[in-house]
């Protein structure tokens, strides 16, 4: 008996007799209306497929599989920390799938280099931000020659036995890219579950794949999902487990401020005109739906609507930029004017504030790429000492001399806390970490804090 498997579009289809179809039906293949006698299924289910058909001896047409088999040779070498080599190990026994997490600075992207390296087939990097495309392209032609990289995203569109894309073009591409690659590297893979990004796994054929991740955990719990398009976590450590010896000695300090008499007056007549509104249409903040029922309950409300979306940003505004917190952020200015700073706010507009009254180079998703490459390398060169961002250093970006770290605010979310923590961690020379974390008592920032300092790295 024999039976073909192809390529179509992100999809597999198979065109064979009913032993065949009958075997592959727990894996997601169903009749294609549109195509008589053919089942056709998400192409991540291209390596299921085969290995059941191969199992019960049937002779398959493989016209599925577009990767190449590669002859790379590393144009360096270097001995991996024994946490990178038990995560490869770990990864090739799980079949050459699965979650590797480790902390920023442990050195994740060295373990998708011994993974390419092991593999042998064409490989495709998907990265959250153009940014750190263009950092997963410089070190790929360095480990393995500039000939062999190419890049999707950010204007470019040149694919190669090595391409690094982001998961924006991952998705928008994907009926072409689908079939061309063996391996696919998920960096910050925790971004994998969000539908869309999702869909790019599923319209691979990819059989192996590798998520890196320094906290998979998310806020919808859609983690699990990253199981089935890339394999179970067969990896982890964690911040305390690296500290001191892979990773940079770190403390972290919480320090909490008060409103001023005016500033208290105003956020509690703002917070109490928000709370009303939310118990009156009984809407619960504290549920993962929450926040989106607070806003179509804003829409349809009309002035009432309004006047409580207007009260929920200022009572917020004030906690987040109360005149404590900036006097504190002074203080610190002066008792750490010789170590590099990263400020980490919720918000643009108080970056921009930040940056106008200290005259600290602002870093948010509207600065312009070639300007935040010369911040970012102005910074690491020490000819500028502190920069200030919203969310666009949470990830990825490395940043060896930072040593101090001072949140002044941030969302609820373990993972966001650990990443920003993840900043000052590289390890260089004897240097030791300190974050700040500023907060202001009596507001619900209290609470924030607490959730997001429920990671293991804060104990």
């Amino acid at each position: 008996m024999t039976a073909a498997l192809r390529y179509d579009r992100g999809t597999i289809l198979y065109e064979g007799d009913e032993a065949g179809a009958a075997l592959l039906a727990p894996y997601g293949f169903i009749p294609d209306a549109r195509i008589a006698n053919r089942l056709r299924a998400p192409a991540r289910m291209y390596r299921l497929a085969l290995a059941a058909l191969v199992r019960a001896g049937l002779q398959v047409e493989d016209q599925a599989r577009g990767y190449q088999e590669l002859s790379l040779v590393a144009r360096r070498t270097r001995t991996p920390h024994p946490h990178q080599t038990e995560a490869i190990e770990a990864w090739m026994a799980g079949g050459r799938r699965g979650v590797v997490v480790l902390p920023t600075g442990a050195g994740k992207s060295y373990v998708a280099e011994m993974a390419i390296a092991r593999v042998q087939r064409s490989t495709l990097v998907i990265a959250p931000t153009i940014d750190l495309m263009n950092q997963w392209v410089g070190l790929l032609q360095t480990a393995f020659g500039p000939e062999q990289v190419g890049s999707l995203g950010g204007g470019t569109y040149d694919l190669k036995p090595l391409t690094a894309t982001t998961y924006d073009s991952a998705h928008l591409h994907v009926e072409t890219l689908g079939d061309r690659y063996g391996l696919i590297v998920f960096d910050e893979c925790h971004h994998l579950p969000s539908p869309a990004y999702a869909l790019a796994a599923d319209g691979m054929v990819a059989p192996f794949r590798l998520g890196l991740t320094a906290t998979p955990e998310r806020g919808d719990g859609s983690e699990s999902r990253l199981v089935e398009l890339v394999g179970k976590t067969v990896y982890r450590r964690d911040i305390q487990d690296l500290k001191g010896e892979y990773l940079a000695a770190y403390e972290t300090i919480r320090v909490r401020v008060d409103l001023t008499e005016g500033e208290r007056q105003l956020h509690d007549e703002a917070r109490a005109t928000y709370r009303g509104f939310v118990e009156r249409h009984r809407i619960s903040m504290g549920s993962p739906e929450g926040w989106g029922r607070f806003l179509q309950t804003v829409a349809r409300t009309g002035q009432e609507g309004r006047a409580a979306f207007s009260a929920w940003r200022a009572q917020r505004q004030t906690a987040l930029r109360s005149s404590e917190k900036l006097s504190v952020l002074e203080s610190l200015f002066v008792q750490h004017a010789h170590e590099p700073m990263i400020i980490f706010c919720a918000d643009n507009d108080t970056v921009h504030h930040i940056s106008r009254t200290w005259l600290v180079p602002a870093l948010t998703h509207e600065t312009p790429g070639p300007e935040r490459k010369q911040v970012l390398e102005d910074f690491n060169a020490g000819r500028i000492r502190a920069v200030v961002t919203a969310r666009v250093l949470n990830e990825g970006v490395d940043l060896p001399t930072a040593q101090i770290g001072v949140v002044l605010a941030g969302t609820a979310t373990v993972r966001e806390h650990v990443q920003r923590l993840g900043r000052l961690l590289r390890k260089q020379g004897d240097k030791t970490a300190t974050l700040y974390e500023i907060i202001t008592g009596g507001t619900a920032e209290e609470h924030v804090s607490d959730r997001r300092r429920e990671h293991g790295a804060y104990r």
